[in-house]
């Protein structure tokens, strides 16, 4: 199954551009996720892996670069796209140079570039994690990484945040929000 999420603070943006995937892929095993709140958006990039992300560029609070930036840092390798209506160059190189989008999509969208644009995101997620794994072998072969840290790293892409425990003085762990 291949998640995506989708953030925009415009409702309809977001509704319509899951009703169009949903269109473009009918028989695909897609999980779309939307959200029009961006801090919302970081908790869930921080509990579940995603193959690719979609963020507005022009949002209260938070622009789509500065949110992607931190996707990045979150999930290395999912796949992030910008959405905007706006076609200045300045703000394409932006996204492009700070959060290293993958590609730029138009407001409003056609369907068949959203298509093209979906289609080469699918590709690139799968050959970065081939990379991913090809190079784990490597490591692993030289000794440079232990079967324990790999098996971690791979548990970490299923479920972020699930190798990372706050343990407590007396071996009790904490869970969200907990203090003592």
């Amino acid at each position: 199954m291949r998640r995506v999420l989708v953030l925009d603070d415009e409702i309809n943006v977001l509704h319509a551009l899951q009703r169009t995937l949903r269109q473009i892929f009918p028989d695909k095993d897609f999980r779309i996720e939307i959200f029009s709140d961006p801090e919302q958006a970081l908790l869930r990039v921080g509990e579940v892996s995603f193959d690719i992300i979609v963020s507005d560029y022009w949002m209260p609070g938070i622009n789509g670069i500065d949110f992607l930036k931190t996707v990045k840092s979150i999930q290395p390798d999912a796949v992030r796209l910008i959405l905007s209506a706006s076609t200045e160059f300045s703000t394409v190189m932006e996204a492009i140079n700070q959060a290293e989008i993958f590609r730029f999509i138009s407001k409003p969208w056609s369907q068949e570039e959203l298509k093209k644009i979906f289609l080469l995101a699918i590709e690139r997620r799968g050959k970065a994690l081939e990379e991913r794994q090809l190079a784990d072998e490597l490591r692993m072969k030289r000794g440079e990484l232990e079967p324990q840290e790999l098996e971690a790293r791979r548990l970490e892409e299923q479920e972020p945040g699930i190798t990372k425990v706050n343990w407590g003085a007396d071996g009790s762990v904490y869970l969200h929000g907990d203090t003592d």
